[in-house]
């Protein structure tokens, strides 16, 4: 026990009335803060030395003293050590560190309305917002089902108003193409109406207004609209199919919890309006406090834009849960039901949100290796929402000949070698870079819109402000947005005085180079610069190769890749013999000694 704090002198004179406790040490820094019914008897427990468990007593350790503060009730307390916990984030206690606000569905106010990915619901945009959402990837995968849909578009108003023809969007069937008039007000606005309905969890009002659409057009012989309408039934009707386990829970979230080692892992599944529309992790280090899934459910549901569903489903039983209930009633003016060890349909719930804390776990602990604090240092530096995968491109020619781009991706967990691209660039000026990186990016995310494909949080570009402008604006091209990072090589080209250009062009502070944000930046540059020069040294080799049998007599464009796709190499055609040469379809034993004549000169 620390001899610094007489806790018998304290406890003494310590009230026996409601309040807040908080625990300082030495420093006079805040680590830990409890409430209590009774405050008298809820502290003396911290000093029975018999019932504490190891990291009780090392709390209890570092104690210099303690202030308390009395309230009139324990609803007051309650409200109070919430508070006070977000203040000082002290080291003992559950520390909900969650200060982003929620993203939500938006349909702007237009006569042509967009529809978006917004973060907060207080934003200057005026229109509709349909959420919250428990994270960014739930709302992309919403957006992408009504694109597909219900055709409504996603662009900016200043690029919707300047087009002149329609943009891919429209050429991947996602969007009816309002900026060039080819859908007339009346029918986009009946599809605005249908994917609100559809976000407002209204799906048998869907479902029953594309029933009599596709019935009217099978009517008027338009069977080709008649059978896209019957799809984008059987669609949300699949859809619909998949939640029907959760119709006993309508507004529910249902917490999972895993633990291994000092890491507690809860994942948050929220349902809504019957429907699953995703889940959240959340990590913490292993703490003293028995009461911390009551500590984590007060800070997660007494923030201004929290979401209170219906109702709260754990696998253990949380303390004091009336109070809870009655100051979040009191707080938000809506009522809620905790339930713990569900049956029926709630425990398939449960169970789910379980197998999803157990796989974050898993996938955390390997994220705070390798990667993963270079991932999270550099997003912090840049100030994104999110950073789970980076992709790179760069460059390589020689003189102009043999160009190629490369495109490299890493995740949190490294490379992810798999999804490495290459690209042959094409009908450009032998040596410009500018048009090359400009026909990299588009060809790579015009075909990742195509395939539905996930996009990186971050697009690298080894290059300084030509480049970056270069990407981005093949990326407008395309109506994405994405966060930019140019690497242009410093004075001196040499390794360390590397220069960070943002997208508008301005330079970034130049970073240490042991730092670990440039550490990352600098092997995805890397990774990509010798994917890059692979591909062309490959490429050229080719090309010399080739032109060199083009040179032979009788060896025409068929007859060259005849050889190529059964030698692979000129050198392994220079070293193959006549009687090997002449298997090869349409090479005579004459046009095989000529062939070898001319490669061994």
């Amino acid at each position: 026990m620390n001899t610094c704090f007489d806790s018998v002198a304290f406890l003494k004179n310590l009230t026996e009335q409601p309040g807040v406790y908080l625990m300082h040490d030495q420093k006079g820094k805040v680590i830990y803060v409890g409430k209590a019914k009774n405050l008298k008897k809820r502290v003396s427990s911290y000093f029975n030395r018999g019932a504490l468990d190891t990291k009780t007593l090392q709390l209890v350790s570092r104690i210099a003293y303690i202030e308390i503060t009395v309230t009139h009730t324990e609803n007051e307390a309650l409200l109070l050590e919430n508070n006070l916990i977000k203040l000082h984030h002290p080291r003992y206690n559950i520390v909900l560190r969650d200060d982003k606000s929620y993203p939500y569905v938006f349909i702007s106010n237009h006569e042509y309305p967009r529809i978006a990915f917004m973060r907060g619901k207080h934003h200057t945009q005026k229109g509709h917002y349909f959420g919250p959402y428990p994270s960014s990837s739930a709302v992309r995968d919403t957006l992408l089902l009504l694109q597909k849909i219900f055709k409504i578009r996603p662009c900016e108003d200043s690029f919707f108003a300047h087009r002149n023809r329609p943009c891919l969007q429209y050429q991947i069937h996602r969007c009816a193409a309002p900026c060039v008039h080819y859908i007339d007000p009346k029918n986009y606005a009946e599809n605005v109406t249908l994917a609100t309905l559809f976000l407002e969890g209204k799906n048998q009002e869907v479902f029953a207004e594309l029933a009599k659409r596709m019935e009217a057009a099978a009517e008027a012989l338009q069977f080709e609209t008649a059978a896209m309408l019957r799809d984008e039934i059987q669609q949300l009707q699949k859809i619909q199919e998949q939640q029907n386990i959760f119709i006993e829970a309508k507004s529910a979230d249902v917490f999972g919890v895993a633990q291994e080692g000092e890491l507690i892992s809860v994942y948050r599944l929220m349902i809504r309006r019957q429907q699953v529309l995703g889940g959240k992790s959340f990590f913490f280090e292993s703490i003293p406090d028995q009461n911390w899934l009551h500590s984590f459910l007060s800070q997660l549901y007494f923030n201004e834009t929290a979401d209170l569903p219906k109702l709260i489903i754990t696998d253990s039983p949380i303390d004091d849960r009336d109070l809870l209930a009655q100051v979040l009633f009191e707080s938000k003016e809506r009522s809620v039901r905790f339930i713990s060890h569900p049956r029926t349909s709630l425990k398939q719930l449960l169970d789910m949100a379980n197998k999803n804390a157990k796989t974050a776990l898993t996938a955390h602990i390997l994220r705070q290796q390798g990667f993963a604090h270079r991932f999270d240092a550099l997003q912090t530096l840049l100030g994104l929402s999110e950073l789970n995968r980076i992709e790179c491109f760069d460059i390589s020619h020689t003189r102009g000949e043999a160009t190629v781009a490369s495109c490299v991706v890493f995740t949190r967990e490294g490379p992810a070698k798999r999804e490495y691209r290459q690209f042959n660039i094409t009908d450009i000026t032998p040596g410009d870079d500018y048009a090359a990186m400009l026909q990299a990016v588009s060809r790579r995310y015009k075909r990742r819109l195509a395939e539905e494909s996930v996009l990186p949080d971050l697009l690298l570009i080894d290059g300084g402000k030509g480049q970056v402008t270069q990407a981005k604006k093949a990326l407008h091209s395309l109506s994405i947005s994405l966060p930019l990072l140019g690497v242009a090589k410093g004075t001196g080209r040499r390794v360390g005085l590397e220069e960070l250009v943002l997208e508008e062009g301005e330079k970034l502070h130049r970073l240490l180079p042991d730092s670990p944000e440039m550490q990352l930046i600098v092997s995805v540059r890397d990774e990509a610069h010798r994917f890059a020069i692979k591909a062309h040294r490959k490429k050229r080799g080719k090309e010399r190769v080739t032109s060199r049998l083009s040179d032979i007599p009788g060896v025409g464009m068929k007859k060259r890749q005849a050889l190529m796709q059964r030698f692979g190499s000129v050198k392994a055609i220079k070293e193959a013999t006549i009687l090997e040469l002449t298997k090869v379809t349409g090479i005579s034993e004459s046009l095989a000694r000529r062939i070898l004549e001319t490669l061994t000169s």
